[in-house]
């Protein structure tokens, strides 16, 4: 097994800025399809950034039509999870959801710089982000998958299906569940959610106590 590397810096000092950026447009599309970015920074430094999507289903256009215009990412999870004519969830979505909202919650972009990977460090931060975002949303929906190709070795098929699998594993850790094809979902309700927070909170205190500890024995004489 292949021994990580250590931290580039204390991962306890790592902070999310969340931001939304209103062009004042006040077109449908807007109205429906709104873009939040998530820049993770270390020492005011950015280190990483989430992108995520709130989609409004009950005002605007046609979330549907609005989705499928963006990317084609997002017209797979509202393949998946809308209906095409009314635009809302379709039954059998509606029926494993509880009633807490009325919004879709879209983890679009996850991406940390190399240094930052392979420590569990995606999850803890995406938790984070999600909690604060969720809020008037029914469901959080992803779809696993390999944003970064610069690494020769994820040219490889193997190698890339392999990642995936363990970007997917990662996410159902938090509480995602594979729904239909390649999109999980997630409910904001969910125990598992709430719950794994504090295991994720608990994981980045640990990692720093061992980052610093690192740092202590490398400063010993």
């Amino acid at each position: 097994m292949t021994e990580l590397s250590p931290l580039p810096g204390d991962p306890s000092e790592l902070r999310l800025c969340i931001s939304y950026t209103d062009d004042l447009a006040d077109t449908p599309q807007d109205d429906t399809l709104e873009r939040w970015d998530v820049s993770v920074l270390h020492e005011e430094k950015t280190v990483g950034s989430i992108t995520f999507y709130r989609v409004h289903l009950d005002r605007g256009m046609n979330a549907v039509r609005v989705m499928e215009e963006e990317s084609e990412e997002l017209d797979e999870i509202a393949q998946a999870l809308l209906d095409p004519i009314t635009g809302s969830f379709t039954e059998d979505a509606s029926s494993s959801l509880p009633y807490v909202g009325s919004s879709l919650l879209v983890m679009d972009k996850v991406t940390l710089d190399e240094p930052w990977r392979g420590h569990g460090l995606g999850a803890i931060l995406v938790t984070e982000a999600i909690h604060r975002l969720m809020a008037g949303c029914r469901a959080i929906a992803c779809s696993p998958g390999v944003t970064d190709l610069s690494s020769d070795r994820l040219r490889n098929q193997t190698e890339f299906d392999r990642v995936t699998t363990k970007i997917a594993r990662g996410w159902e850790l938090i509480g995602f569940r594979r729904y239909q094809g390649n999109v999980y979902l997630l409910s904001p309700a969910s125990l598992e959610l709430e719950e794994q927070r504090g295991a994720m909170r608990g994981r980045l205190a640990d990692l720093g106590i061992v980052w610093r500890r690192i740092q202590g024995s490398r400063t010993s004489p």
